[in-house]
């Protein structure tokens, strides 16, 4: 029988530039394979087909989806083994714990033909330039759309009763760990189940939810407490020594969209766009922060700067979109080029070599 799959992402293009979470992502893992050598390299082929073969043998995966292409992935983890193999131009920031003895480098650049690549260094150089400026662009332009989300936000802040928003979280709370309390250090873990991409806003919430007893879809309007309702349950599930994933926003990722609580089998998110979801099964609540929390007549007696600000704000994610779009079609160019000078049967034996270790590290990980 297969084993499960889940979905989310690492690392976004947001209103703060690219922001990895691989640090917390990665953290704990025994094995660690990192594929090296640039981009279009064959990475992600090589780690969805890992992926898959462990998942054919049993295992449960998390594919580490990529926010320029969420059909790519950065990596997959097999956490019954504590083993991952990513790519190492995705992660960037991650610190090696113990190279050789947890980490170990896989220079896919071998599989290149070297004097095509040199005679087409000019085409190289160009497109990453240009796809550097447009991924900038994107960047300034998600900046720019979150101040005008700040603006959008403050008209429900100023007309937020933060009594009422605290009676509410706390009854959550309660309602969520009652009187429950757990003898060990909680595990906390950060990641994305989101991300901006070139075709628009992609959510994994369905997918990272449907194992889950519980699940309350916070309603709301910007500014209306919905993440600060998440800092607290995350803050409350830390304090009762519950592990705890917690989701950060993919525009802004200061800001959180989802706790999952695995002990609990129970999810809390922010369930209004780009991520909106309705309830369907047994379990499902909703927690409706703008009846519960906002002076009643807000959205009316505001209406037309809500409009003005919505219309300012749409303008300015299909403006970045489009960056994130037009960075996508330059990365397809130098994909081609790459693809031409790659030795696939070299890949093809790169990727039995991982599996065969994999192979040999889950036999000695099964006997001890």
């Amino acid at each position: 029988m297969a084993g499960k799959v889940r979905n989310f992402f690492a690392a976004g293009h947001t209103a703060r530039g690219y922001y990895s979470l691989f640090n917390s992502v990665l953290a704990g893992l025994d094995r660690l394979y990192f594929l090296i050598g640039g981009p279009c390299t064959g990475q992600s082929t090589i780690i969805k087909q890992i992926g898959d073969t462990m998942s054919s043998r049993g295992y449960d995966i998390e594919r580490l989806h990529c926010a320029s292409d969420d059909a790519s992935v950065d990596g997959v983890i097999v956490p019954e083994l504590k083993l991952g193999v990513v790519d190492g131009s995705a992660v960037r920031t991650v610190e090696p714990q113990a190279p050789g003895a947890i980490e170990e480098y896989v220079n896919i650049g071998v599989a290149w033909d070297l004097n095509q690549l040199r005679k087409q260094k000019e085409h190289i150089r160009t497109r990453n330039k240009q796809m550097t400026k447009t991924f900038q662009q994107a960047y300034k332009t998600f900046a720019d759309a979150l101040r005008i989300h700040d603006e959008w936000e403050k008209i429900y802040i100023d007309n937020l009763d933060p009594v009422k928003a605290n009676n509410l979280a706390h009854r959550v709370i309660e309602q969520m760990f009652s009187d429950k309390a757990l003898t060990k250090p909680s595990h906390v873990r950060h990641m994305f189940l989101g991300a901006a991409t070139p075709k628009g806003p992609v959510d994994f919430v369905q997918n990272l939810t449907e194992e889950m007893n519980k699940r309350y879809f916070i309603k709301g309007r910007p500014g209306s407490g919905k993440s600060s309702m998440l800092k607290k349950v995350a803050a409350a599930a830390k304090e009762r020594g519950f592990d705890a994933e917690i989701y950060h926003c993919g525009f802004d990722p200061h800001s959180l969209d989802m706790v999952l609580l695995p002990e609990l089998k129970t999810a809390i998110f922010d369930s209004t766009a780009p991520h909106e979801h309705f309830p369907e099964r047994e379990g499902d609540e909703v927690i409706d922060m703008y009846a519960h929390a906002i002076a009643p007549g807000t959205d009316e007696t505001h209406a037309t700067q809500i409009h003005d600000i919505r219309e300012r704000y749409s303008a300015k994610m299909r403006q970045a979109t489009s960056c994130l779009s037009q960075a996508k079609e330059l990365w397809d160019q130098l994909d081609a080029i790459y693809r031409h000078a790659t030795d696939f049967a070299k890949l093809k034996e790169i990727q039995t070599g991982i599996q065969a270790e994999i192979d040999a590290f889950a036999a000695e990980q099964a006997t001890v």
